[in-house]
């Protein structure tokens, strides 16, 4: 019996939808309009949160080593540095890679330089960590250790990229919650036209009986599978478009210059698929109870 009434919800939820085209039609087009809205947005802010973990990645500092260390006691400080927790990369710089550094900064085009023996520069090691809140950690801890002369970083850009990304992650929740409302309004007072319009039939129900759940599962379940369709149909047309985007702005030189790709569509596939699907399904599901409480009130 319950197979009956389960069945019997399922197959009006899907005569309804494709019964009422004007009414379906209109639901899928502006829920299809809402989610790719929100696509984009989900997808600007994982390629801004990529970009900002990239960037931060390469941000790091340098450890300068005494300067009468012995090739010995500066290999030993790369290998204490290597097994400390949290390191990401760890680079040797030479005393003639610091020379040569320093006149490419300075664009020392005439040779002023020259002169400079590079053997009264410090050798020096550039480390990039996993995680940039525990920089400071890993610093006082290379800093106890012998021959390690001195540390200079850039402790302000690192604070400051840990705010942007922070506050990077706040407006992107809020602008994606704000369109969930938005989207549950739009949607439930769309398929309130469709519950309008047979609200005779819901009155007749009424009378001979039928409680409020019977009544009201064929709308939820109609909302649903709209919901299912704009997720299929907003999927395609968000990571078509994306992937054409994409592969132009990839070929460009500001990419080139930066260093930073793009997450690709594939990467963030499964998550979107998921997201889609408990959005569409979950504003379809709470538009028709929404639109439904009005007609179901005894």
């Amino acid at each position: 019996m319950k197979y009956n009434i389960l069945g019997y919800l399922i197959g009006e939820g899907l005569s309804n939808v494709f019964k009422n085209k004007k009414s379906t039609g209109a639901s899928l087009i502006i829920m299809c309009a809402t989610m790719i809205i929100f696509g984009v947005f989900l997808i600007l802010g994982e390629n801004i949160n990529h970009f900002v973990d990239q960037i931060k990645l390469e941000q790091g500092f340098q450890v300068f080593i005494n300067v009468d260390a012995t090739q010995e006691e500066i290999d030993q400080v790369g290998t204490q540095i290597r097994a400390l927790d949290g390191i990401n990369t760890i680079e040797f710089i030479s005393k003639e890679d610091a020379l040569n550094s320093m006149k490419e900064r300075l664009n020392d085009t005439k040779g002023v330089l020259d002169s400079v023996n590079a053997e009264n520069l410090k050798t020096s090691y550039l480390v990039t960590v996993t995680d940039l809140n525990k920089s400071k950690e890993i610093q006082d801890q290379i800093l106890k250790m012998d021959n390690v002369a001195k540390i200079e970083s850039s402790d302000e850009t690192v604070a400051a990229l840990i705010d942007v990304a922070n506050g990077i992650r706040i407006v992107t929740g809020v602008i994606l919650v704000l369109l969930i409302v938005i989207s549950i309004f739009i949607i439930s007072n769309t398929i309130k036209l469709t519950v309008h319009a047979r609200r005779k039939e819901i009155s007749i129900m009424k009378y001979v009986g039928a409680t409020n759940g019977f009544i009201r599962w064929p709308f939820v379940v109609e909302g649903m599978i709209i919901g299912i369709f704009a997720s299929i149909i907003s999927i395609l047309i968000v990571g078509g478009t994306y992937n054409l985007i994409a592969d132009q702005f990839a070929n460009t030189n500001f990419m080139r210059i930066i260093g930073v790709n793009l997450v690709t569509f594939q990467d963030m596939l499964t998550s979107i698929i998921v997201v889609y699907l408990l959005l569409g399904i979950g504003i379809g599901a709470i538009g028709s109870i929404i639109s439904m409480r009005k007609y179901l009130k005894v």
